[in-house]
């Protein structure tokens, strides 16, 4: 125990002492909120330029329907020759609406037309094909003789009221923020175990090439180092993590009290906006939402958030402990990592494709149980679990950990032979022969 804790703190001070670790620890937080005050600053810049459109409309059919907004500025230039208009739009212009003259208006469904250099967003087609639409519609109905303000007045929206069993309302939207607050978690889980469990690699296949290992393996058990190398690397990550947050909070802080900056651009509403959104009904249906957050399990979450950010970052970083020792430079490993990562992005997608729609079903459960893809997934569904499911929470974690301990004991098997192997790639066929010694 005495050894592992020295090769433990070994591995932490070589770590927190680099100087690459040292500036990123500190210029990650910059470049992070530099780019959102960036981002907030040219959303704000866009909002003040509205692309400029010009319209020729020959029959005058549709050209009052378009109305100048925030994004677009229409400009009607059926005065001029269709020629000389093109010309104009041309130099002068985003792009040229154009609706030629017609006998019947209704053959304008398909012979408008938009003339710009450049492609039309979606936004941009959608919006004109619904004012044509809207035009055409009214000369239908006027022709059939119907009173299209009657229809119009004649339409109903339903709302569509959510309740629970146990009684008290349930609210849209809030299975969506579930997934979102459980997807943030396990995205963390899986960026932490990529970046990490790769320093653990890059550090045995450094010591192996400069031969440094062959004299650390003659005092200490190969097993010893290994688990002192994941343990070490893994306290200087939670270590540069906690850093990150705190340094970002202040920074994000710092811009907005004494810069005046705007992280996004929902940000800048006036306080006349925000006066009235205060009154208005959002406001109460958001402060449902907050207390529906949080009505949420958090102290299990955090918990569980902890209980897999370990158990999951050990797992893999076993594996990648045992690749490093099979191999002497990164440019080998490469055969070897997407079997690793292709459960991380398998747990991706099952938890946004499959969870949200299916929390309790046999893909999402099944699939949160497996330790290779628990640590995602199961996190996505706590926040849908009832107390009868949490049997299928209690097992994902023993598996996770007994999993852990299993890998462990492979990984150790490849890490002895393959610590003082130089100068062969090593197969799969060979690995698992070395399982055997």
């Amino acid at each position: 125990m005495n050894k592992l804790f020295l090769i433990l703190k070994r591995e932490f001070i070589a770590k927190v002492r680099n100087k690459s670790f040292i500036v990123m620890t500190f210029l990650s937080p910059m470049l992070f909120v530099g780019i959102a005050v960036l981002v907030g600053y040219l959303s704000s810049m866009n909002k003040d330029k509205a692309t400029e459109i010009a319209i020729h409309d020959e029959g005058g059919y549709v050209k009052s329907t378009f109305k100048n907004n925030k994004d677009y500025h229409y400009t009607d230039i059926s005065a001029m020759p269709f020629d000389i208009a093109k010309d104009s739009a041309s130099k002068n212009y985003e792009g040229l609406l154009y609706i030629p003259k017609v006998d019947s208006i209704q053959s304008l469904k398909d012979k408008v037309e938009y003339i710009s250099e450049n492609s039309a967003s979606i936004n941009f087609i959608g919006q004109v094909e619904e004012k044509v639409d809207s035009v055409l519609t009214s000369d239908r109905l006027k022709n059939l003789g119907l009173d299209e303000q009657m229809i119009v007045g004649a339409k109903v929206n339903s709302n569509l009221k959510l309740s629970k069993f146990s009684g008290g309302e349930s609210l849209k939207g809030l299975n969506e923020i579930k997934i979102a607050i459980g997807g943030f978690m396990g995205y963390l889980i899986m960026m932490f175990i990529v970046i990490y469990g790769n320093f653990v690699m890059r550090s045995v296949i450094e010591e192996k090439t400069n031969r440094i290992i062959e004299i650390i393996i003659s005092s200490v058990k190969p097993f010893q180092l290994m688990m002192g190398k994941i343990i070490g690397n893994s306290l200087a990550g939670i270590l540069q993590f906690l850093i990150w947050i705190i340094v970002g909070l202040l920074l994000a802080f710092v811009a907005q009290t004494f810069f005046g900056l705007q992280l996004s651009s929902n940000a800048s509403m006036s306080p006349e906006m925000m006066q009235a959104a205060e009154q208005s009904a959002g406001m109460l249906k958001l402060q449902s939402y907050i207390t529906e957050i949080v009505n949420l399990p958090l102290g299990l979450m955090l918990f569980c958030f902890v209980i897999y950010f370990i158990g999951g970052y050990f797992l893999y970083s076993s594996l990648y402990a045992a690749i490093g020792a099979a191999v002497d430079s990164e440019t080998d490993s490469q055969q070897f990592l997407l079997p690793i990562i292709m459960p991380l992005i398998l747990g991706v997608y099952i938890g946004f494709f499959t969870v949200i729609n299916d929390p309790h079903g046999t893909v999402a459960t099944v699939f949160s149980i497996i330790p290779l893809t628990s640590p995602i997934v199961m996190l996505m569904r706590i926040p849908f679990l009832e107390p009868q499911h949490y049997w299928q929470l209690i097992l994902s974690i023993v598996l996770l950990f007994g999993s852990f301990i299993f890998v462990v004991w492979f990984a150790a098997k490849i890490y002895r032979v393959g610590i003082l192997m130089y100068g062969k790639k090593p197969t799969w066929k060979e690995l698992f022969k070395w399982m055997k010694y």
